[in-house]
């Protein structure tokens, strides 16, 4: 709806300054050329967020200083709060981060969009920039069409550098120009009338172009060229800081709640800072000439000023608002609620997470976490156990040599509700995100849709012992019930152990032990060992019993076979060479005994 009315009325504006004055159209190249070379750095810094980045931001903001310093520098480096807001969303999306650290990168980022004021009140205007341009643009286009990634990447950077300081350049040159036909210092206005209007028009300026970096280029460059009087340029700039959370909202829409929660906090903290700006702006402009007396600044220099007004006013918000985090924090989350844990939508995929190779992975990593949490409630009552038996440290030989409680649950709503649709969810994204995925990034995505469908196999293999299970767990006959508990004892033992795994520090995983629960349950059974034919033949069990143990078994030892590598891949280690090794000295088929594949092939 908003870019149905921005959209038209934007052309309209253009069209109408295109016709009173040639000028116009130099300023208008120059703002368009310079977001094209935002465009062109936020690509080339792109290239660089598979790994580096997100190693970074995962030590980085543990705590919340470190989370505003880590704004600070990052916005500083790529020049783009907007990036950082976006990248900030998908990392929370992906529960990454959390909400506290992702609000602090944006306080963050607030502070460190002012040093491209600096940047270009103390640079751009006062050298001839153009003269930079042309040779990085050069440069920049010959590596963007290099096929290493990274050298790509040092292309789009270089050449995005090379179109922002073209841009400013023919900004600069346009108002120059433009002044000698139109005076719009006529139109400025005095008190907080001038403030609110002034305001407004920032706002306007910074949602239509979603870069408050560009609106300050349009607001320093025209009040280099005495278009705009300083003080309804502080207003502007003002604007031009609450406009800046537009970004945040759209990129939110495609996000999870998180990224919602993280982009309201944004405008909050951006409203808040505005609010405290146009309060306090005789005393911040006081605090201005303090500081210009101080640093040597001319009493003429209003861009320099107006760099320091920006930085002041957003470093009294950060500072006003940094004691309320928690509280922030809570009423984002009482605003904007977390979906209902029964509710078997994603949690952790969305468009959002589909710009970074790495985010993307590690939130299809947690959806199928999810998913293995909703099928190991399956899993475990399908085997006529509570998942907290499981999880305490209680013997479970004896705990289910005693318990014989039958568990009544619908298996197939549980699994159609809670599994089949969270399976289809993964597997359309998994899809969608294939298409554009870099190719190192290839077998890792590969692995984690191989443990989703070995999770959905799993729950299929419960699915046919569970009849079973439940008959014979209660039987009169010792003999069958005890066979039919060491199947249950097998599988609690692997569920309890995954969780141990799950809860060890990467370093302290042993993930290949996993592989002792394949050995057992095709060494240790009375289907392979032959106490089964003993069994049948002593009469201690029919052989309808026998045959529907063989069955079961091979069943049970598929279940195991499939938990085991949906541990390593979701549970192991993330690192490449970490995986190829594990991979190396984890068990399959092959390293079984023919005589053992042929055993419970024949029992399957």
């Amino acid at each position: 709806m908003i870019r149905r009315i921005v959209l038209p009325l934007m052309c309209a504006v253009l069209i109408y300054g295109f016709w009173i004055s040639p000028d116009f159209k130099e300023i208008a190249a120059g703002v368009a050329i310079f977001l094209f070379g935002m465009l062109f750095l936020e690509e080339g810094f792109k290239a660089f967020t598979g790994g580096l980045l997100e190693k970074l931001l995962a030590k980085t903001t543990d705590k919340l200083w470190k989370a505003i310093s880590f704004g600070v520098v990052a916005t500083t480096v790529m020049q783009s709060s907007s990036l950082v807001s976006v990248i900030t969303i998908s990392f929370l999306s992906a529960e990454l981060i959390a909400l506290a650290a992702g609000i602090g990168i944006i306080f963050g980022a607030n502070i460190g969009t002012t040093t491209g004021a600096w940047l270009i009140a103390g640079f751009g205007l006062k050298v001839k920039i153009s003269a930079y341009a042309m040779p990085m643009l050069v440069f920049g286009i010959i590596l963007v069409f290099q096929k290493s990634r990274h050298m790509k990447g040092i292309g789009y950077i270089l050449a995005g550098l090379g179109f922002l300081f073209l841009g400013i350049h023919h900004m600069k040159e346009g108002f120059e120009a433009f002044r000698s036909s139109i005076d719009l210092t006529e139109f400025a206005l005095e008190g907080y009338a001038g403030l609110f209007a002034f305001a407004g028009i920032g706002i306007f300026a910074t949602v239509v172009m979603q870069s408050s970096h560009a609106t300050l280029v349009l607001i320093i460059t025209a009040l280099a060229a005495q278009q705009v009087t300083y003080e309804n340029a502080l207003a502007l700039a003002i604007g031009a800081n609450v406009g800046t959370t537009i970004t945040a909202i759209i990129g939110s829409m495609s996000s999870n709640y998180q990224g919602k929660r993280l982009a309201l906090g944004h405008l909050i903290f951006n409203l808040i800072t505005g609010v405290i700006a146009i309060t306090f702006i005789s005393q911040i402009v006081w605090a201005v000439e303090v500081v210009a007396q101080n640093v040597g600044i001319r009493e003429d220099d209003y861009t320099l000023k107006l760099a320091v007004f920006h930085t002041i006013f957003n470093v009294i918000g950060v500072a006003v608002l940094t004691p309320f985090v928690k509280q922030l924090v809570a009423f984002l989350e009482r605003t904007i609620p977390a979906p209902a844990l029964d509710i078997v939508e994603p949690k952790y995929l969305s468009d959002a997470v589909l710009e970074f190779p790495e985010t993307m992975l590690e939130a299809v990593r947690n959806e199928i976490i999810h998913l293995y949490d909703n099928a190991f409630e399956i899993i475990a009552h399908g085997i006529n156990l509570h998942r907290t038996q499981i999880l305490t440290a209680k013997d479970l030989d004896d705990l289910i040599e005693k318990d014989r409680e039958i568990l009544e649950f619908d298996l197939d709503d549980i699994y159609e509700r809670k599994v089949k649709a969270l399976y289809a969810s993964i597997l359309e994204f998994i899809s969608e995100a294939h298409t554009n995925l870099p190719s190192e990034f290839g077998d890792q995505l590969y692995a984690l849709r191989r443990a989703c469908r070995e999770i959905v196999m799993t729950v299929k293999e419960i699915k046919h012992i569970r009849k079973n299970v439940t008959k014979y767990m209660v039987h009169d006959n010792e003999d069958i019930r005890r066979e039919y508990n060491a199947l249950r004892i097998q599988l609690a033992n692997l569920l309890r152990e995954i969780q141990d795994v799950r809860a060890t520090p990467d370093d302290d995983i042993s993930i290949v032990d996993l592989d002792s629960y394949r050995i057992a349950i095709d060494e240790e059974s009375s289907v392979v060992n032959g106490d089964l034919d003993q069994l049948i033949r002593k009469r201690k069990i029919t052989a309808e019993m026998g045959t529907s143990l063989m069955n079961d078994h091979g069943y049970a030892r598929d279940a195991v076979w499939h938990l085991s590598e949906v541990a390593k891949t979701l549970f192991g280690s993330h690192e490449m060479a970490d995986m190829e090794a594990e991979e190396l000295i984890g068990l399959d088929d092959s390293d079984l005994d023919d005589d053992d594949i042929e055993t419970v092939a024949a029992a399957g």
